[in-house]
C-alpha cells in the first residue's frame, strides 16, 4: 500500500467518532442529564422499561422505568422488573444510594453493577427518575421456585 498513513489516520478518525457517539452530548454537570445518559447506557430501560428492546428503544420517555409485567422465570423462581419510577419517589437520595450500596436480588438483575457505580452516578440515576417522576403500576411480586406465574414469561435454564 502506498499510503499507511492514510490508514492510520482513518481509523483514528473511526475511533474519534465512535467515542464522540458514545459520550454523553449534555453537560455533565447537570445531574438530570447525566442520570438520563447513565440509564440509557447501563441497559436499565431494557428490562425495567416494557418493550424498550423490541421497539430498538423508541419507546416514549414518559413510559420510561415503568417497570413490567412480563416475568423472568428460571431456578430461582420467578422475579419481575422492578417500577423504578414508584422505588426512587419514595426514597430520598441517599436511601436510594444506601439502597444501591447494599442491593442483592435475584437474576437476571446484575445487582453487582450496580454497586459498582460511583456514588455520583446512584445520586444523577436518582436525580433523573425521581424527575421523571412517579408513574405506572407496582411490578409483580416475585415467585419462589415451582410457583406458576400468570402471564407471559422468559424462561431462562
Amino acid at each position: 500500500m502506498r499510503f499507511p498513513h492514510l490508514v492510520g489516520l482513518t481509523a483514528m478518525i473511526a475511533l474519534a467518532g465512535a467515542a464522540t457517539l458514545a459520550a454523553p452530548t449534555t453537560d455533565p454537570s447537570d445531574p438530570v442529564a447525566r442520570g438520563r445518559y447513565l440509564v440509557r447506557v447501563a441497559g436499565c430501560n431494557d428490562c425495567h422499561t416494557p418493550g424498550f428492546g423490541p421497539a430498538a428503544g423508541a419507546i416514549d420517555e414518559s413510559l420510561w422505568l415503568t417497570g413490567d409485567r412480563l416475568g423472568l422465570s428460571g431456578p430461582w423462581g420467578t422475579t419481575y422488573a422492578t417500577n423504578l419510577r414508584l422505588l426512587l419517589a419514595a426514597m430520598t437520595e441517599d436511601e436510594w444510594v444506601g439502597h444501591a450500596r447494599h442491593l442483592t436480588t435475584r437474576p437476571p438483575m446484575p445487582w453487582f453493577n450496580l454497586r459498582a457505580m460511583s456514588e455520583a452516578d446512584l445520586r444523577a440515576i436518582h436525580a433523573y427518575v425521581t424527575a421523571l417522576g412517579p408513574a405506572g403500576e407496582p411490578a409483580p411480586e416475585a415467585l419462589p421456585p415451582g410457583e406458576t406465574p400468570e402471564g407471559p414469561v422468559v424462561r431462562f435454564p
